[in-house]
């Protein structure tokens, strides 16, 4: 009887939290395939106009989040920091070439805590948690581009460049305005608000369509060995690691929650744009954000079963 609840359980949270998701994944990969829909134009519309009104919008109408708020920028550093030790030792292990090693290391590092980490913990956990989910997602942002700039490059890293990279992200301004207009308490005027506010509701829905898209665009792995122990680094270390860090900063609530969940989401399609402009391995790096984005309900639905 307790298996049949505990199954009952499972599939309720994959109905409910998931599939909605791969379902309109589902329907930005009919969109590539049938009618030829470019990657670029949706992610530019996502990456320059809905992101930066989604984290102004959730930081400005969000309840007071406190001290999680460093809280959540720490956990994300330390996870990834973790990750990248752990991806080292995978390559160490294995004796892969330097550039294979550095390859592993990006995608344990950074997850896929935008296009689909924040609709699950959005649907998931509910508001708040997708507030402090927005935190630990720009956090990775700027990590992929910095740090991920780092790993892949090893020494001939150009730090200007970083810099640049991370200049260009949107979301960073709508989370300076917000911290602006809550530090000053500015009243923001309706028909500014109601504007952005659209554009954050359109954020969601078109980011799980990016998704989509991308995976038309994924390949099959063709080192399965390495894919098989990068996939359970991604999947099944990296929240255990999260676990962990939340415990030691005291993070709790709807904050450890949406930590520990983006902590667990597949490999973030970032990745592939670090690993093509410093040709890190961008075949195994397209194909482990395929494989990991497959096979994440498997450890999603257990996963947010436990944080509840």
């Amino acid at each position: 009887q307790s298996r049949e609840f505990v199954m009952t359980l499972l599939l309720s949270i994959f109905a409910s939290d998931i599939l909605p998701i791969a379902i309109v994944a589902g329907v930005g990969y009919a969109l590539a395939r049938f009618l030829g829909v470019q990657l670029r134009t949706l992610t530019h519309v996502v990456f320059y106009a809905t992101m930066p009104c989604l984290a102004f919008d959730m930081l400005v109408t969000a309840p007071d989040l406190g001290r999680d708020v460093a809280a959540m920028i720490g956990v994300a550093v330390l996870v990834a920091l973790s990750m990248a030790a752990v991806g080292w030792m995978v390559g160490s292990a294995a004796r892969l070439s330097r550039v294979d090693t550095r390859a592993v290391m990006l995608v344990a590092m950074f997850s896929n805590a935008g296009n689909y980490g924040l609709p699950v913990v959005h649907f998931a956990y509910g508001d708040t948690a997708l507030a402090y989910g927005t935190i630990y997602f720009l956090t990775g942002s700027v990590l992929t581009y910095t740090l991920g700039a780092f790993v892949a490059a090893g020494a001939r890293l150009d730090v200007a460049g970083a810099v640049r990279q991370v200049a260009r992200i949107p979301a960073l301004y709508g989370v300076a305005l917000a911290l602006l207009v809550l530090g000053f308490g500015i009243d923001v005027p309706t028909p500014v608000l109601r504007p952005i506010a659209l554009l954050s509701d359109a954020a969601l829905p078109l980011m799980i369509l990016v998704l989509g898209v991308q995976m038309h665009h994924a390949t099959l792995p063709q080192r399965p060995g390495i894919m098989a122990v990068t996939v359970v680094a991604s999947l099944v270390a990296a929240p255990l690691i999260a676990l962990g860090w939340v415990s030691v900063l005291g993070v709790a609530g709807p904050a450890r929650q949406a930590a520990v969940t983006l902590s667990a989401m597949p490999v973030a399609v970032a990745t592939t744009i670090v690993a093509l402009e410093f040709d890190v391995s961008p075949a195994f790096v397209t194909s482990a954000v395929f494989v990991t984005t497959v096979l994440s309900p498997l450890t999603l639905s257990p996963l947010i079963a436990y944080l509840r």
